[in-house]
């Protein structure tokens, strides 16, 4: 399962192997600086149902993809064991938002919160 981790000045979402073989894509990264928001989402599959799809997609129960969206660019990484998770909205990076699925969305938000606070 993907995973977001604070390292140094940067928030990197780490994806597994299978991730990146399913969304055509590596590892993102964008500088702390660029967080514009995170939030709490009770169904993170929503906002990766709409728009043009770069990866895998199975509607309600995978999607580990690139979208393109009402004029954004969103990477999503949400699995059936994770519906919920966090939006991390971003500004001046490749990506306007990360979907990302968590077990805990408000643990990791905390902790993305606490280390941007540093």
């Amino acid at each position: 399962m993907a995973e977001l981790q604070v390292e140094g000045d940067e928030l990197v979402l780490h994806l597994t192997g299978l991730e990146k073989a399913e969304a055509v894509h590596g590892d993102l990264r964008v500088p702390r600086s660029a967080v514009r928001g995170v939030e709490v989402l009770d169904d993170a599959h929503e906002p990766a149902d709409h728009g043009f799809k770069v990866g895998e997609r199975i509607p309600r129960v995978s999607e580990v993809a690139t979208v393109r969206t009402s004029g954004k660019k969103i990477f999503a990484a949400v699995h059936r064991d994770t519906p919920r998770g966090l939006r991390i909205l971003l500004e001046g990076a490749d990506h306007d938002e990360w979907i990302v699925g968590c077990q805990d969305p408000e643990a990791v938000k905390r902790q993305i919160d606490i280390d941007e606070g540093a």
